[in-house]
């Protein structure tokens, strides 16, 4: 088989209609666009959320605009899984600042919280602004303790 044997299955190519060539071909004349008026003319209709003169939807919400409506009051949680922690050594002490340094969060300025995904081993004690109860259980089981900011 070479490139030029290829063909399309039958039936998955269909020719475009050739409109505006004549009587007989049944879309002769106005092509059918119907006669006169905007839905006849090249680049029919007006802009998108166009709604007649009525007040556009999207400028009947309210003005928080964008970002998905997300309150302004939100609080954003640097997360971090407990998995990512088995890596410090025993009773070692996790806060924000330390999380920082290793690399594991961006900011020590903003909030943190502790998620249950992974697995400890070692007892650590971790500060935190929120912790999720699968992984305060996961850390009280190996041996450590929370503390919540």
């Amino acid at each position: 088989m070479k490139l030029n044997d290829l063909i399309p299955n039958p039936g998955a190519k269909k020719n475009r209609k050739r409109v505006g060539r004549g009587i007989s071909a049944g879309q002769g004349k106005t092509s059918g666009r119907g006669t006169k008026g905007q839905a006849s003319r090249a680049g029919e209709g007006p802009r998108l959320y166009h709604q007649g003169g009525n007040l556009p939807f999207y400028r009947r919400l309210p003005f928080m605009r964008g970002e998905g409506f997300s309150s302004i009051n939100r609080i954003e949680y640097q997360e971090v899984n407990i998995g990512q922690l088995a890596s410090f050594a025993a009773g070692a002490e996790i806060d924000p600042g330390v999380l920082a340094e290793a690399a594991i969060i961006r900011k020590a300025g903003q909030p943190v919280v502790i998620l249950g995904g992974g697995e400890v081993k070692v007892a650590l004690k971790v500060r935190a602004h929120r912790i999720t109860k699968s992984a305060q259980a996961k850390i009280e089981a190996a041996g450590g303790s929370i503390e919540i900011i």
